[in-house]
């Protein structure tokens, strides 16, 4: 089956991500696929107009005419309203939704039948994440060069240096969540030389974060007095809590946000799924910032888009494989055929199919398996 695969420039304030780097066209096309590129949507990633057309792409002028003739939109991030009104009904759809988190996008995409593939829910049966991890990588690396930059007395931040210096102490960095972005970040703040402290539930991922840093950093097992301890002796904290499709538990309560010392800094990298501090709110990389209870908060929702040839060259790698797929057969076919596929249907002809979102929002879904056939 070929399709029409339609590849538009990303809107996001500061989302300088594409969806298919050239090579990824030139792989699409070899399938017999169509491909039309909105012109300039690889800018933000350096890479031209020029490149895409010789990959076999056709570039286009501008969104209405690649969401009127695609069949398949694949995009970085979530749609959001501007581009509500491009979608024609029951056209197939490939993106990073996060849907626990934004209930009018939901309702959106039930109410316009489209077929939807989330990739931050696409599972392999080891229970991997094959398509989040690459970001999750990049936004757990960056969430400390953010609270580093933010720390500093013109940034708002209380003055202290991630890695001190001799005969002054390093900051401490608490990053609740030992998981891919927790891990990625701890190795940076180690890297800097701060202190560092990371909680996490599962014993046997702990066991591994210490063979990993060989006791260079402090591993706890949560409870709620350790946690509120240990928040307020930061002076950055990160969350790193990740829950499969659904909302992010608030795990840190305005009154320990409250208990940091003036000029810390809270990076909140579960904000796409609802953040995990109560204070958290999505910001912008325009406005990346906003100080609740003293204390300087960093919840961008697309912080990979801030490094966007680094980030468009490890998401288009993983998620090549899967497009392929999807194109090959359909939303419907390729969730049928391929288990990691199927565990990532968000939305399937009208109906909502992932309970974790329809638990969110307290919304009626239907089983994929029964609507598939």
């Amino acid at each position: 089956m070929a399709l029409v695969v339609g590849v538009p420039t990303e809107i996001k304030d500061n989302e300088n991500r594409v969806s298919v780097q050239p090579d990824g066209v030139a792989e699409l096309v070899h399938h017999g696929h169509t491909v039309l590129v909105q012109s300039g949507a690889g800018e933000g990633s350096r890479f031209s107009d020029a490149e895409f057309v010789e990959a076999g792409a056709q570039v286009v002028a501008g969104a209405d005419e690649v969401f009127a003739g695609a069949d398949l939109v694949v995009k970085v991030k979530e749609p959001v309203p501007e581009e509500y009104r491009r979608f024609r009904e029951g056209q197939q759809l490939f993106t990073y939704l996060h849907l626990a988190a934004d209930r009018r996008l939901t309702e959106f995409l039930v109410e316009r039948r489209i077929d939807s593939i989330a990739y931050e829910t696409v599972q392999t049966p080891d229970h991997k994440l094959p398509l989040l991890t690459p970001m999750s990588e990049v936004a757990g690396r960056m969430a400390v060069q953010a609270a580093a930059h933010h720390l500093e007395s013109p940034s708002g931040g209380s003055g202290v240096l991630l890695g001190g210096v001799p005969g002054t102490p390093a900051a401490k960095v608490t990053i609740i969540g030992g998981g891919v972005s927790g891990t990625e970040a701890a190795k940076i703040a180690v890297g800097m030389r701060a202190i560092v402290r990371v909680f996490d539930t599962n014993p046997t991922r702990l066991a591994y974060l210490s063979d990993i840093f060989e006791g260079r950093v402090d591993l706890v097992v949560p409870n709620r007095a350790r946690l509120a301890a240990y928040v307020a002796d930061s002076d950055v904290l990160i969350g790193a809590v990740l829950v499969p499709g659904t909302k992010a538990p608030k795990l840190v309560s305005r009154e320990m946000i409250a208990s940091m010392r003036p000029g810390s800094v809270a990076v909140d990298i579960a904000i796409d799924q609802g953040g995990c501090f109560e204070t958290s709110r999505p910001t912008t990389h325009s406005e990346p910032t906003f100080v609740e209870e003293g204390v300087v908060h960093y919840c961008v929702a697309n912080i990979p888009g801030a490094v966007a040839r680094t980030a468009t060259l490890a998401l288009t790698s993983a998620t090549l494989p899967y497009l392929v797929q999807v194109a090959d057969l359909g939303v419907r076919e390729a969730a049928r055929q391929h288990a990691p596929l199927g565990a990532g249907l968000s939305t399937l002809g009208g109906a909502l199919v992932s309970q974790p979102v329809a638990e969110a929002h307290g919304m009626e879904w239907s089983e994929a398996a029964e609507l598939l056939g």
